[in-house]
């Protein structure tokens, strides 16, 4: 085993108030190796092997997801790494590996909390380092997980953006084939000699047929199938060609033999022309309000992704909380729609306004509810229930899942824990978001678990 010489430590910072003495203790417990470039050095979330002396060369540190390492940083030498962990006995909290060929000083774990705890000059410089190293990594925890639950809300919301920017551009072709058909009818009109009282009645059975489509209610599959095949056999003996293509909207309608065979008479030759006139009419009427409630439905996402986001409307801003639980309902929409799962709503419309981090506690109502619905799967009923609790503002989140195991339970609210497989969940852990109730708001989240029903209580000051 190869050991540093003193000398070489004494360029690390770690070692600025040590005597050559203490520095030869240091020297006298660490294993010198060189590293090749791509040398793993510690795994994240693996016990440390210990503290490294970085004496040459370049570290490049990464947090692992899965298959994926998302760079995290670089050390260059000469520096320390690994000592917060070693000392303390927890994991690394990221993958470290040589950027570089390197030299690299070991000092195993239990070697270093007995030079620390007798050499108060380095344990001083360690502590220094605690608060801010451990504000980084949880700075950049947080990130990669708001940037998850961005990830996974807009996957969400581009499919239901979708569905309705479909069907609007379905509409709009549809329209445009309606819209050539009612253009050409006149020149049909004119080429068969129909004469203009014909054609003043023409339009008189037009209106009126498109009124009784408004006016109509809708059916049920078989009735609308017996009226349309009515319909079909109808144009058929009138030698209609192709009158299946008719026969939908005509007989929403509600046409019947004589207002055909009024049309027949009326206009003669130009009856074909005549009848795909007035279901062209009816099916642009259609396409018109279907085009409007897709881009509606657009406009509402939309508005609701802007609600949840509370853009321009600064940091804090006085809500009723009950809008930031919708709005949250809405952009989850998309796990909710093909399951069996119900939402049941027990509000208190009374509950004063409050003034809050809107964007922050959004973010609490999306953990919730998305754990909510993960954990009962396909079935369940989910309730989110608000009340006046003494000085308090309470929102209940209950889901009848299985409930949460006992040896899970105590750990739900540690920084980072989660039973989520990778690429499941918001991202957002419950850490984070106790601590936007807690240290944002002022207020509580507490857990009440029991098999087939788990309640998240949330409490803000109403002051």
């Amino acid at each position: 085993m190869t050991r540093p010489d003193p000398a070489d430590l004494r360029a690390v910072d770690l070692f600025d108030d040590l005597d050559d003495a203490q520095l030869a203790e240091w020297a006298a417990r660490a294993e010198l190796r060189e590293v090749r470039a791509g040398e793993v050095l510690a795994e994240q979330d693996a016990p440390p092997p210990g503290l490294h002396l970085l004496l040459a060369g370049t570290l490049r540190a990464s947090k692992t997801d899965g298959d994926r390492h998302e760079p995290v940083g670089e050390q260059h030498a000469p520096t320390w790494i690994g000592a917060i962990a070693a000392l303390t006995g927890g994991v690394a909290g990221v993958r470290m590996e040589a950027a570089t060929d390197a030299r690299v000083a070991l000092v195993r774990a239990d070697d270093v909390v007995t030079l620390v705890m007798t050499q108060r000059p380095v344990f001083l410089r360690i502590m220094r380092q605690v608060r801010p190293v451990f504000t980084r990594v949880a700075a950049m925890e947080q990130n990669r997980e708001r940037l998850a639950s961005l990830g996974t809300m807009a996957a969400g919301l581009a499919h239901e953006l979708n569905n309705p920017a479909a069907a609007a551009t379905r509409a709009a072709a549809e329209l445009a084939q309606a819209l050539e058909v009612l253009g050409s009818t006149i020149g049909h009109f004119v080429e068969s000699g129909v004469e203009r009282a014909e054609a003043h009645e023409l339009v008189e059975l037009q209106r009126a047929a498109l009124e009784r489509a408004a006016r109509a209610g809708v059916l049920g599959a078989l009735d609308a199938a017996d009226a349309e095949d009515a319909v079909a056999d109808a144009l058929d003996e009138m030698g209609v060609p192709e009158g299946w293509r008719l026969a939908e909207p005509l007989a929403r309608a509600g046409v019947d033999d004589a207002w055909l065979a009024r049309v027949q008479r009326l206009a003669g030759p130009a009856t074909p022309a005549a009848l795909e006139w007035v279901a062209a009419s009816l099916t642009a009427r259609g396409l018109a309000a279907e085009i409007a409630e897709s881009t509606a439905r657009m406009s509402r996402l939309v508005g609701a992704v802007k609600a949840y986001a509370y853009m321009d409307r600064g940091e804090r801003v006085e809500v009723d909380v009950h809008e930031g639980i919708e709005t949250t309902l809405t952009v989850l929409g998309h796990k909710l729609k093909h399951t069996g799962i119900r939402v049941e709503r027990d509000y208190d419309r009374e509950l004063p306004r409050l003034t809050v981090h809107g964007a922050e506690l959004n973010q609490v109502w999306t953990n919730l509810i998305d754990n909510a619905v993960d954990a009962m799967g396909d079935e369940g009923v989910l309730t989110i229930s608000t009340r006046r609790d003494g000085d308090w503002l309470r929102v209940d989140v209950a889901d009848s899942g299985p409930g949460i195991p006992a040896d899970v339970l105590p750990r739900i609210f540690d920084p980072f824990f989660t039973t989520k497989e990778v690429g499941r969940g918001t991202g957002l852990g419950l850490d984070t978001a106790r601590r936007i109730v807690a240290d944002r708001h002022h207020g509580s989240l507490t857990v009440d678990a029991a098999p087939g029903r788990t309640v998240f209580t949330v409490r803000l000051p109403l002051a």
